[in-house]
């Protein structure tokens, strides 16, 4: 067991076949290379994604097939090998929400960027798809329609 400083939940105990491992850090944030994934609540389809190292550091993030049933992407096989996945069913697929100025109702999904876990070894990598047509900013509820 691990114990971590966090700015959300306080200081939590963390099994470390739990820890999920970013060889590379994620873009923008490379130095990051150790993760938890905490349940928002047991109802809940988010998660939060919480740096072990910066206690103020947590992603918002999300199965991005709860919102999105026909997103779909091919992983290449470098990935495949990076992260040691063997069959389709060790990986686990997260996208990052974004929640522009707190409006929940406006919150976003990168599609662009997937986070691939492989929940056997626990190694991770942001995917920067190339192809696909998604972008950085997919809105996860339909807009208001003005009066």
């Amino acid at each position: 067991m691990r114990k971590v400083d966090t700015l959300r939940f306080g200081t939590i105990e963390i099994e470390e076949d739990k820890i999920t491992h970013f060889a590379h850090g994620i873009p923008a944030f490379e130095e990051e290379k150790e993760f938890v994934i905490i349940p928002y609540d047991s109802e809940s389809p988010y998660l939060f994604m919480q740096s072990l190292s910066t206690p103020d550091l947590a992603f918002l993030i999300t199965i991005p097939f709860l919102f999105f049933p026909d997103y779909e992407f091919e992983l290449d096989d470098a990935v495949q090998k990076e992260l040691g996945i063997k069959d389709q069913e060790d990986m686990l697929i997260y996208t990052i929400i974004t929640i522009p100025k707190g409006k929940i109702e406006d919150m976003t999904a990168n599609l662009t960027a997937p986070v691939v876990l492989n929940q056997k070894n626990m190694q991770a990598k942001q995917v920067v798809l190339e192809k696909g047509g998604y972008t950085t900013k997919h809105r996860l509820f339909p807009e208001k329609k003005k009066a």
